[in-house]
């Protein structure tokens, strides 16, 4: 429960500092750090990413103790890849003077990926070894220190580079303040095994890395195309209300994939493949009965949230670009959190490269045919498109043949029908005026949908709740 507490509150402090940062920065230079922040999330995956999905597959308690070269191994390549973007930084920082403002943010770019990395490890390492308060710990000083940092970076400079810098370091010291209690006992493992190790590793993650980095390629070009056909100004109106959708579906998503694929390793150590797979089915329809009623929650709410929290600058473009972009929302995170953990239990992730490949295609072919007619919304619903395709067809190749997954499918059915019935439920809210609409539709919605999986028990939700309640003891006597 730690886990899922750190999630909410990490949720809910970054739409907070999101729209700070917005605010401070105004909507031209919150799209250059829009575009900033993107760019540095690719280079994390790029340098990062393989090594800490390979600690959420290949460490735990177990391995703590047994097997102490791969802590090792995994400790001295963060080390020397860290070491080598502070070297790029340095030397972007050094270029500034002569290549002006692109010199500047890709130094950025480099230090906010180094604190990114790092402390993405090291929750990583928490999530593993089912260490739920820590985890916490981690996530709330992340938090507090952003908020000092960013804000603190945008209200002094009102630079993008400069709140992309303290996006980094602001991570990098949450990691450090609080490494004490993840630390395994010293060890230096002999070469042949550390270069093993390291195999392992890239062979493991560099097709799940490969199929993220275009899965964010999708983002950074579709921002890029609108800052190129509409200017910063409009690149900012489509940063915002990208983000908060990204923030809402990826935390949620992340919460849900950090307690539910490690039940899928557990059962897979315990039992062998077939029950890792049987978890990871009941675990989809699971990520699916939750992110299908938040898109539809969101876009009802929508109208009412800008209104009341979104800045004034950029009311009127918030709910206009949200609406296109919410389905490709939903459709990346079943496909990150429900579909791709198939493909990690069987250590087969190729298909989920060539699903990423066909989204881009998709995403590149919408750009085409609607950007034109439609604009910079145009690039919103082409976005979606890619997303979506991407997840059928990676779910077409996780269904079908003979080893295809056999899911619930009265549990997702069941899921569809309670979020058709709750959206009926609160459109007619959407017209109320905002505090009202606001204040009637979260309760309404939450509570119908609750009661409708509760009664109907949509994908295990009820026994996922009772197995939460802390349990009385059993009375003496």
């Amino acid at each position: 429960m730690a886990v899922i507490a750190a999630y909410v509150v990490n949720a809910i402090l970054n739409l907070v500092l999101g729209l700070l940062v917005a605010q401070i920065l105004g909507p031209e230079e919150f799209g250059a750090f829009a575009l900033g922040i993107a760019g540095a999330s690719v280079l994390t995956t790029l340098s990062f990413e393989w090594l800490r999905l390979s600690a959420t597959r290949h460490y735990s308690a177990r391995v703590r103790e047994a097997k102490p070269s791969i802590r090792a191994t995994l400790d001295r390549a963060y080390g020397v890849i860290g070491l080598g973007l502070a070297g790029v930084a340095l030397l972007c920082a050094a270029a500034w003077p002569f290549l002006g403002e692109p010199a500047r943010m890709t130094a950025a770019a480099a230090l906010a990926a180094i604190g990114i990395g790092v402390f993405d490890y090291h929750t990583a390492l928490a999530r593993a070894l089912f260490v739920g308060r820590l985890y916490l710990r981690l996530v709330l000083v992340k938090c507090g220190l952003a908020l000092v940092f960013m804000a603190g970076a945008a209200w002094a400079t009102g630079s993008a580079a400069a709140v992309l810098a303290a996006v980094g370091i602001g991570q990098f010291l949450a990691a450090l303040l609080l490494r004490g209690g993840l630390a395994d006992a010293p060890h230096h493992p002999e070469r042949p095994r550390g270069r093993a190790h390291l195999r392992r590793f890239l062979a493991y993650g560099l097709p799940l890395i490969a199929a993220i980095v275009v899965f964010q390629l999708m983002p950074f070009v579709n921002r890029g195309a609108v800052a190129l056909t509409a200017g910063l100004t409009e690149a900012g109106y489509f940063a915002l209300a990208a983000d908060i959708g990204v923030r809402v579906f990826m935390t949620l998503g992340t919460a849900l994939d950090v307690m539910l694929f490690q039940l899928a390793v557990r059962a897979e150590e315990a039992e062998g493949r077939a029950a890792g797979e049987a978890q990871v089915a009941r675990n989809l329809a699971l990520v699916a009965a939750i992110l299908l009623p938040t898109a539809a929650g969101l876009w009802c709410v929508a109208p009412a949230l800008e209104a009341l929290a979104i800045p004034p600058a950029y009311r009127g473009h918030f709910t206009d670009f949200l609406a296109p972009l919410l389905p490709g929302f939903a459709a990346t995170a079943l496909l990150l959190f429900g579909l791709n953990p198939v493909f990690q239990i069987r250590r087969r992730t190729r298909p989920v490269i060539a699903a990423a490949l066909v989204g881009l295609a998709a995403n590149a072919a919408g750009i085409a045919a609607l950007s034109g007619p439609f604009g910079a919304i145009g690039v919103a619903a082409a976005q979606s498109l890619g997303a979506v395709v991407a997840l059928a067809f990676l779910s077409w190749r996780a269904l079908t043949g003979p080893q295809r997954l056999r899911l619930p499918l009265s549990d997702l059915a069941g899921a569809v029908l309670a979020t058709g019935l709750m959206t009926a439920a609160l459109l007619p809210l959407r017209g109320l005026p905002p505090w009202l609409s606001l204040a009637a539709s979260v309760p309404l919605g939450a509570a119908l949908y609750a009661a409708l999986a509760w009664r109907f028990d949509i994908a295990g939700l009820r026994g996922v709740v009772m197995a939460a309640r802390p349990r009385r003891p059993a009375a003496a006597g």
